[in-house]
Parts: C-alpha cells; structure tokens; sequence
C-alpha cells in the first residue's frame, strides 16, 4: 500500500514562496494541478488526491501543490470549509517509492544539524533538502485559516494517514485502513504527527501504532478517537459535506479564531495564558459579527456574517510567532 508508482515531474519552483500568489494568477494554478482537482462550491473547496491509477500515492509534486492549495484557500474568502479526501478506491497509499533517487526528495548531499533547522528553518536549501515533505503540508494545513475535514475513503498509509493528523475532523467508511507504517520501512514517523497524534489519541495508542507498523481498521480508528465517525462508503463525502455546511454558516472570523485558539491554547503551561487570548478574542468579535450574532438572535432570523477572514480578522491575531509554520 506505500507508493508503488513511477516518479513525478517536481514543480517546486512553481509552489516555493511562503505566501500564495493572489488574483487571477492563482486562480490559474490551482486549475493547473497535476496530483489534485480544486473545487469550490457553496463556500466549500472540495481538494481530492488525483493520482487514483497509483492510489493516490505522494509525491513531492503533490507536496507542493498541497501546500498551494491551502495557502490559497487560507485567505480566500469564498471558501469558508475545506473537505479533503481521495480519488478513487484510496485516499493516499502512502509515499511513492519508485523515484529514483532519495525518494522523499531529500538532498542527501547535506549532513544537516539541529541547529540548521533552528537557524535555517526558512532556507531554501534546508526547505527543498532537508524537511520532510509531509512536515511542510502539515504546517500549511495547521496554519489555515479555514477548518479541514478528512474523509477517508480507503488506504490511507504513511503519509497518507500522518496528513490527516493536522486535520481537524476525520471520517472513515467500513473500507477504510489505516497504517503508521515507517518502521517497517526503517524510517520515523513525519508530518508533525509525532507532535499531533499523541494529542488525538494518546500517547500509549500513538506508541502502539507507530512502533508495531500495522495497518488497522476504520473500527479501531474510532474506538481510539481518531475519527469522528464510520459511515457507509456512499455516505462518506456527503457525511462530511454536510459538516462542512454546518460550519460554512458560521462566523468566518469567529471559526478561524476557534481554530487556532484550540489548538495553540491547549498548549499553553497555565490557562491564565488562554484567558488573555479568549478576552481579546471576545473583546474583537463582539465588536463585528458578534453584533450581528446578537441581532439575529433577538430577531429570530439567520445570521449574515460579514466578517473576512482575509482581512478582518482581530487587530492581536496572529498573536504567536508564526516563523516556524511557514514554508
């Protein structure tokens, strides 16, 4: 199930820059991707992994039109919820490794330090050499300003189960398998999933996944809590569809604070530190949709949220360093 394809075209001089182009330039890119199709609909971009003669399998070209995707969704203010899943029988069989070569595009020329990657993290040559291809799609995907659903609609393997990680809801059908498989390659786990999996599942479960190799059911997945649901495969898109409706009708402002509040709060050492953060997050709101909020509320009428993401967002957001979630 991990790659057992032929080797990709890179494009990454084409996807490198730490920020997305804009306009009709960027509208031109995402309908040019060669490993994903782009569809925005009703405030949702549906993005499907687009090589499904190879089961989806990864590459670094993939890695980098990934990374576009989301960038560029990120600040779009017509896509308001991201549902990621697989063309296809599979949702990503993991790495393709058949490319000659290095075959997750490392250059291994280098002899990297720790102290490289605290420095140089942003170095070209440290980002194209040295960082994992799945690292820097997890960050694209954690940095969002839009909230992603996975449904995994089958094989979902080595990267292709780490992706789902930085995501923030996952769905699965009865024909899903998924497998955190890198020691049986001889390799570690990618993707920050050593950062986010303990955090979905705990770290005992993390430990028995990754260090067994096996690969495992949509059943399991669930009783451990790392997808929301298991549903019937001609049920899965709709399934998670409709959560991105659901989502699509909120506060954009409000979702994308949400977004990052929970996830970079929960790591704070006191919660006096997510108190400051949720006062002038309240503070903010309060004063654009919040109003409006109140006033449908009141009127008993649905909301018509204004607020954009892209440029209305509170005047302290971001409120951490954001140098290491960049590309």
């Amino acid at each position: 199930l991990s790659g057992l394809v032929g080797s990709e075209m890179c494009i990454r001089d084409s996807f490198q820059g730490e920020h997305p182009v804009s306009g009709e330039e960027n509208h031109y890119l995402t309908s040019q991707y060669q490993t994903l199709s782009y569809e925005v609909s009703e405030h949702i971009l549906l993005l499907k992994l687009n090589r499904p003669e190879h089961m989806n399998a990864f590459t670094v070209e993939m890695c980098n039109e990934l990374i576009h995707a989301f960038d560029h969704a990120s600040n779009d203010d017509d896509v308001r919820a991201i549902v990621v899943t697989g063309e296809g029988r599979a949702f990503c069989a993991g790495m393709d490794l058949s490319k000659e070569g290095n075959v997750f595009g490392l250059d291994e020329t280098m002899q990297p330090t720790l102290s490289d990657l605290n420095d140089r993290f942003s170095d070209d040559d440290i980002v194209q050499g040295v960082r994992d291809t799945g690292g820097r799609v997890a960050l694209s995907i954690f940095r969002c300003k839009k909230p992603v659903i996975a449904a995994i609609n089958g094989a979902a393997v080595g990267i292709g189960a780490t992706m789902t990680c930085a995501m923030d809801i996952r769905l699965a059908c009865e024909h899903t398998r998924i497998g955190f498989v890198f020691s049986k390659v001889g390799i570690v786990p990618e993707a920050c999933s050593s950062w986010f999996l303990p955090r979905i599942v705990g770290i005992s479960k993390a430990l028995e996944w990754t260090m067994t190799a096996e690969i495992f059911k949509a059943d399991e997945a669930k009783d451990a809590g790392f997808v929301n649901k298991v549903v019937p495969a001609a049920e899965l898109l709709e399934e998670a569809m409709k959560i991105a409706r659901s989502i699509a009708e909120r506060s954009a402002v409000s979702v994308a604070m949400i977004r990052q509040m929970m996830y970079r709060n929960s790591a704070f050492s006191h919660p006096a530190d997510a108190h400051r953060i949720e006062s002038l997050g309240m503070f903010y709101t309060s004063l654009q949709d919040g109003k409006e909020g109140v006033a449908s509320f009141l009127e008993k009428r649905p909301s018509d949220f204004k607020g954009k993401v892209s440029s209305e967002m509170p005047p302290f957001f971001p409120w951490w360093n954001d140098e290491e979630s960049s590309d």
